[in-house]
């Protein structure tokens, strides 16, 4: 059993570290949904890619394989970190 003082110990860090981690998860977020592309729309896992025929001159489309986050990526970063600083709030800091 834990006693008060003993948790208190570790408390301070945990709180300050799952902030840390929060903030370190929508920085990183944004920096890579900005990075492969900052699609404004759903997150997309296939693109496409207009390609013309050399023979004929038609147009066509060929879809590719390719991951572009959304906003749904931001919303899901956001989520998780909210949620992680809303279980700093229940750790306790000190009182002197």
């Amino acid at each position: 059993m834990f006693v008060r003082s003993e948790l208190s110990d570790w408390s301070k860090p945990m709180k300050k570290t799952l902030r840390l981690i929060a903030a370190i998860l929508v920085v990183g977020a944004i920096t890579f949904w900005a990075a492969a592309g900052a699609n404004h729309g759903w997150t997309k896992t296939h693109i496409p890619k207009k390609i013309v025929d050399e023979t004929t001159g038609l147009e066509g489309v060929q879809w590719q394989d390719k991951f572009v986050p959304g906003v749904d990526f931001l919303a899901v970063a956001g989520l998780g970190a909210g949620i992680l600083a809303g279980i700093s709030m229940f750790f306790r800091t000190k009182s002197k």
